[in-house]
């Protein structure tokens, strides 16, 4: 009997080391971490963006415990600042984080996702992403070409950009060579502006050479580190075509389905860590940039109304061309238009109300 027990367990124990040689692989490929690619449309220097991506990155990496970690590359690094949103449908990467507004030409209602001309603020933005049906809405034209895409950062309302020479009537935008992509752009050709989509790196370069005649990028904080103060003094306000400018990440919609679920949670709550933090970064960055850009000569001022009405009219009138060619686009603005009207009688009452008095009074120090 015990010869026969001894064989038993000796015949047990090879069949479970001949178990545990099959199970072996698929246990270290199950502890092995996903590795993704992140390429962003932003210089390193742009702090505020791209150093966002990069934050984004180490947050998912140290929610998942290491498990799913993603590298960030700059503009240039893999592709071009505006070659971002093909190179992920196309799977060349995996994720981007850009401002969609770029690609306008290719899905005009992608404007919707970064914000469009005399739109919705920041928090109305917010809003109607993840409580209107905006996210929903985008994602449905989104998965045509292979993407999902979220929220990841916000720069507020923009400033309305560098000139060479004032802005005092209408007039003065005739013939005016401004850097100012996607709709925007569009948009501003019915007030005789010849637009030029320049990516972030190249704005400068272009301003100093006389290649364009004015340009918009963010506001104080990023337009100082990009030097624009030291080639146009005129800067004005406000960035009319960007209430808000939310930034997006895109991820290649086969890569997104493949993650496990807690890969995907991790992600998502990274994403709009970064969104609350990107806000309040530049809201905190642009008064000290602001003071900084006045005291080296800088000098401020606002569209005058009338510019602001020929602005308002044109965009409206855009917007009703675009909808009549484009269904995507008009399936879109016709779900934002009610909202951002809503929204606007709300903000109008109390938010306007209280800020406009606010911001009027000098802060009593005493």
């Amino acid at each position: 009997m015990g010869h026969i027990h001894r064989r038993k367990l000796l015949k047990g124990a090879a069949v479970g080391m001949a178990a545990g040689a099959v199970a072996a692989p698929s246990v270290v490929r199950a502890q092995m971490p996903v590795k993704w690619r992140m390429v962003t449309s932003w210089p390193k220097t742009l702090d505020a963006l791209h150093g966002s991506a990069e934050a984004m990155c180490q947050r998912i990496e140290k929610l998942t415990d290491g498990k799913f970690q993603i590298r960030a590359f700059a503009a240039g690094e893999i592709v071009p600042p505006l070659g971002v949103a093909d190179a992920v449908q196309n799977n060349t990467v995996e994720c981007g984080h850009t401002l969609t507004s770029f690609y306008f030409g290719k899905r005009p209602a992608w404007a919707f996702d970064a914000g469009v001309a005399f739109g919705l603020n920041a928090r109305q933005q917010a809003a109607w992403m993840h409580h209107g049906g905006g996210k929903e809405l985008l994602n449905d034209i989104y998965k045509k070409d292979n993407l999902v895409a979220m929220p990841c950062g916000n720069v507020g309302v923009q400033m309305g950009g560098w000139y060479r020479k004032e802005i005092k009537t209408v007039e003065d935008l005739k013939g005016l060579k401004f850097r100012i992509g996607g709709l925007g752009g569009i948009i501003m050709t019915k007030l005789g502006v010849v637009p030029q989509q320049i990516a972030p790196g190249d704005i400068y370069s272009s301003l100093e050479r006389g290649t364009i005649d004015a340009a918009e990028w963010i506001g104080p904080y990023d337009d100082e580190k990009l030097g624009f103060h030291r080639v146009a003094k005129f800067y004005y306000a406000p960035g009319w075509w960007e209430g808000s400018a939310q930034i997006t990440t895109l991820a290649n919609l086969a890569q997104w389905q493949a993650l496990p679920p807690a890969f995907r949670e991790a992600y998502e709550a990274a994403a709009a860590e970064q969104t609350l933090s990107m806000m309040a970064k530049y809201d905190a960055r642009n008064p000290e940039a602001l003071k900084r850009l006045l005291a080296a000569g800088v000098q401020v001022k606002q569209f005058p109304r009338p510019v602001l009405e020929a602005c308002y009219n044109a965009t409206f009138e855009t917007y009703k061309e675009l909808a009549a060619k484009d269904a995507d686009f008009k399936r879109v603005y016709d779900a934002w238009l009610p909202f951002l009207d809503e929204s606007n009688r709300w903000f109008r009452i109390c938010e306007a109300g209280l800020d406009n008095y606010r911001f009027a009074k000098a802060i009593k120090r005493t």
